[in-house]
């Protein structure tokens, strides 16, 4: 059997693979887990394995950088080591991706009824294809075309600096050293602790009143997903400023990483933000800070930027990982 595996900061997926006559690989069992109540990977490992099991091969996408296939985990005090594993589950195909290098290989075998354009100019063409997801984190990779197919590098690049584009973004990089004075990231606000910093600092900047229905900070409660909620739907001031700057951010940092990777192949967006907040996405905020790039916004007009509804991506990349090497 193929072991396959998307390691998260919030929610662990595991699943069996095996092939049936045809060759096609079939799912035999998928069980998700809640990475924070876990201490380690061998524990979910310990769960989801039974006597018995015999496995062929295993790859996993894990959330972190993956560096001589040992991965100290970015949001997770995981170590996960590639040659105990391969002790541990009996078998030298074990091979650790970052988990966004494993969301690209998989976003190359999604049917088309699995995206969503958001270029209405696009024009298909060969090239490199760059891949941006947000979620717990922000994730960052790279397609590399080289004449006949595509070959995946990992990136960190959503640690990158955070640069403002305007007087509004001026003030919100201010307002975000207050809170991490020796470097602020794009993944700060481009991920799901995003839309908390976003609104507090509209708060702060006096863009309009808080909303009454957004717990506050010392709540506990995670706000997030409540803030992003009443924006895409347009019920609070704030939290629909908060979406709106959250979008154009979003599409600057696609945009930046397409000129980096020349991505003439595409701009693939995954992540489990993207399609909770597909409709502020679709309004066109996104696409006119993807393409607002001076002398090459020409050259990003044509570029694909489709958005992936499959959350399973990383998973498809861990499982096809051996049959493309």
């Amino acid at each position: 059997m193929i072991l396959a595996g998307d390691i998260g900061g919030t929610k662990t997926v595991l699943a069996f693979f095996d092939k049936n006559n045809g060759g096609a690989p079939v799912c035999i069992k998928e069980q998700l887990f809640y990475s924070q109540e876990y201490r380690t990977f061998d524990e979910v490992l310990a769960t989801f394995i039974a006597p018995g099991d015999s496995i062929d091969s295993a790859c996993f996408g894990i959330a972190g950088p993956v560096i001589g296939q040992r991965c100290q985990m970015t949001n997770l005090s995981w170590l996960i080591d590639g040659a105990m594993l391969g002790v541990k589950l009996g078998t030298a195909k074990v091979k650790l991706l970052n988990d966004l290098e494993a969301m690209a290989i998989g976003m190359l075998y999604l049917p088309e009824n699995d995206w969503v354009e958001l270029n209405p100019n696009a024009a298909k063409q060969a090239g490199n294809i760059a891949v941006i997801a947000a979620g717990t984190g922000l994730g960052e990779a790279i397609l590399y075309w080289d004449g006949n197919r595509h070959h995946p590098i990992a990136t960190e690049g959503g640690h990158c600096d955070f640069a403002p584009q305007n007087e509004q973004q001026d003030r919100l990089l201010v307002y975000l050293r207050s809170l991490y004075p020796d470097h602020v990231s794009t993944e700060r606000i481009v991920s799901g602790m995003g839309f908390g910093h976003l609104y507090d600092f509209l708060l702060k900047d006096g863009f309009a009143p808080p909303c009454p229905d957004v717990p506050e900070i010392k709540s506990g409660i995670d706000r997030n997903p409540v803030i992003s909620k009443l924006g895409v739907n347009g019920d609070d001031a704030l939290c629909a400023e908060a979406v709106r700057l959250y979008v154009e951010l979003y599409g600057a940092e696609a945009g930046n990483l397409a000129l980096k990777s020349l991505a003439l192949g595409g701009v693939f967006i995954g992540g489990g933000i993207a399609p909770k907040i597909l409709p502020a996405l679709k309004t066109g905020g996104f696409l006119h800070a993807f393409l607002n790039k001076g002398r090459y916004s020409a050259l990003l007009e044509k570029i694909p930027v489709k958005l992936s509804l499959n959350q399973r991506t990383p998973l498809l990349g861990a499982l096809h990982y051996f049959s493309q090497h």
